[in-house]
């Protein structure tokens, strides 16, 4: 992780060429996400116990133990992929860049290296409140204070466009992002459950 001067690093609107490697920075943040998700839904007691349910359950018609244990995990994962690719925000994801859209912020580290992003969108049904997209950091350059310096950017042009409230949807795994949002003044306003257990929670703070 380099040791970043503030002079170092800047943050602008995202040019067109700088497209696809936004875009393989996102998707890099989505798949690390995704998958560590998986392992705490899939670690929880009461996944545990179905699991070892449906294993039984299949003893019956299958001749083989480890196939009746592979088969209800397997399943189970499928399942946690399909509905996590359902999520509004990875198919706004695709949306967003095969119909060409733009207006993303970007942050550079000495003048040309991409080391992050995020963008602000309006929060459907709520006039005066608006929603942190796509924030992601290069794995690289994680805990050095880029993720902090795109929040307040963001905050600020909220603040500009006359929003009186921001709110982030953070997965329960991201425990780096849980801290970013509660030691920047965020609060848990709601979350999503899966099976009993909150998979995501909503941060959100008064402008």
């Amino acid at each position: 992780m380099p040791t970043l001067e503030p002079e170092q690093l800047s943050i602008r609107e995202m040019r067109e060429d700088e497209a696809s490697i936004v875009l393989e920075l996102l998707k890099d943040g989505f798949k690390d996400t995704d998958n560590r998700l998986i392992l705490y839904v899939l670690t929880r007691p009461l996944a545990l116990l179905l699991m070892a349910v449906g294993s039984s359950g299949l003893r019956f018609f299958l001749n083989s133990f480890v196939v009746a244990l592979v088969v209800p995990v397997l399943l189970t994962v499928v399942a946690l992929k399909l509905l996590l690719w359902r999520s509004p925000d990875l198919r706004q994801l695709y949306a967003y860049y095969n119909a060409g859209r733009r207006g993303l912020w970007v942050a550079v580290y000495d003048e040309d290296d991409i080391c992050g992003c995020v963008a602000l969108e309006p929060r459907d049904g709520e006039p005066h409140t608006a929603e942190l997209k796509r924030l992601a950091v290069n794995r690289w350059y994680r805990r050095s204070g880029v993720g902090r310096r795109l929040l307040r950017f963001l905050e600020a042009q909220a603040r500009a466009q006359g929003f009186k409230c921001l709110v982030a949807q953070v997965s329960v795994v991201t425990k780096a992002a849980i801290g970013l949002f509660e030691s920047s003044g965020y609060s848990v306003s709601s979350g999503r459950q899966w099976l009993g257990y909150t998979v995501q929670q909503v941060f959100s703070k008064e402008l």
